[in-house]
């Protein structure tokens, strides 16, 4: 076992650890505060390599491996969650799925411009009865001969009104039930695609949550991702390599979260000595401390067994599960540190502690973590 990073690795973390101090902080407040995101700093994140980390140079990509991107999405995410979902989105769900699964041919056409982050995409599943139970999906897809015709609602889809290119689920054999299901490549203007409201979130607020529509819209045949009734099996290896990135972003918030208590407790001063002083406080740094290096192995262990390409399931649910409870808990903690302050914008917890708890619902609830977690041990 060896817990030393490479020089690499290093310089990479240091690289998102500036951008996000130098160009990120600026203006996360007010990020936060309009629900938007900049997108200057889109294509800066594009050109610093942070959309397609992972994927292959031949198309664009930074070929890098794992470790190197959850090291990065550790640190972007520790100043702003909300780039770190739009980063996590476009690499570990987007580009992963269309590389491991995608035609040379799409690959050439979509891959490309997504890794580099001149487009950015966003991967539809859910929908209003299909969260948890992706099985049960209610969009279909009908097979037109030459093209399929796309119908139905998707809910809660990151990028949604940023995206350029959505990977979305549908179902064309009901009789099949989640063997009937297939994955498209969706452009955003073919007609009858809308996107609707976007939803006015608790957390991760610069980042866009919308509705996206489909009426009757011509998806091309040589669109589809894999054989027939391969959507289900796509959506699910997906999201095992996803649940990494989205257990660095929790990892990211929590450890910004515990930073940010460690620096107010030395500056804080009651009773004639800093707070940092005071057991109580001691206590709950040590606490958040450790919790926050035991999320951080589980992150790096998952990223590694991914990397060496052996089974990462468990690993990576596991990962999801401790870190985004981890998350919710240090930014709770570090409210508390905080005390009058961390209840103020201007102090960053309180955004953390809002932004800590979509970790614990999407790319699969905590619960559903502990479900996959149980079939693993028990297979």
């Amino acid at each position: 076992m060896d817990f030393n990073l490479s020089e690499e690795h290093l310089l990479i973390g240091e690289a998102a650890q500036n951008f996000a101090e130098n160009y990120l902080l600026p203006g996360v407040i007010d990020r936060d505060e309009v629900q938007k995101f900049d997108k200057e700093l889109l294509r800066q994140m594009g050109e610093l390599g942070f959309m397609g980390m992972m994927v292959a140079p031949d198309y664009g990509g930074g070929g890098m491996d794992t470790l190197s991107y959850v090291i990065a999405m550790e640190e972007i995410s520790k100043i702003d969650a909300s780039a770190g979902v739009i980063m996590s989105v476009n690499n570990s769900l987007v580009c992963w799925g269309l590389e491991n699964f995608g035609t040379s041919e799409q690959k050439e056409k979509y891959l490309t411009k997504l890794a580099s982050g001149q487009v950015i995409g966003a991967f539809c599943l859910s929908e209003p009865e299909a969260g948890s139970d992706a099985t049960s999906q209610h969009t279909t897809a009908i097979d037109k001969g030459d093209h399929y015709l796309l119908n139905g609602t998707k809910n809660w889809i990151t990028n949604g009104d940023t995206a350029e290119i959505c990977l979305v689920m549908a179902q064309t054999h009901p009789e099949k039930q989640h063997k009937g299901i297939n994955v498209f490549i969706v452009e955003k203007g073919l007609a009858g695609f809308v996107v609707g409201k976007k939803e006015n979130k608790m957390g991760i607020r610069a980042s866009d949550t919308n509705t996206l529509m489909f009426t009757d819209v011509r998806v091309p045949k040589e669109n589809r991702i894999g054989d027939d009734g391969f959507g289900f099996k796509f959506a699910m290896s997906t999201l095992n390599g996803g649940r990494i990135g989205i257990a660095a972003q929790a990892l990211g918030i929590a450890a910004g979260a515990f930073e940010l208590s460690l620096k107010y407790s030395k500056e804080r001063r009651t009773f004639g000595k800093p707070i940092s002083e005071h057991q109580a406080i001691q206590f709950k740094l040590s606490e958040m401390a450790t919790k926050v290096e035991a999320a951080r192995l589980l992150v790096y262990k998952a990223a590694r067994l991914k990397d060496e390409g052996k089974d990462y399931i468990q690993a990576s649910a596991m990962a999801k599960l401790y870190a985004s409870e981890t998350a919710m808990w240090v930014t709770t903690e570090a409210v508390q540190v905080h005390g009058g302050y961390g209840y103020v914008k201007e102090y960053h917890v309180e955004r953390l502690m809002r932004d800590a708890k979509i970790t614990q619902i999407y790319e699969g609830t905590s619960e559903i973590q502990k479900l996959v977690i149980a079939r693993e041990l028990l297979k």
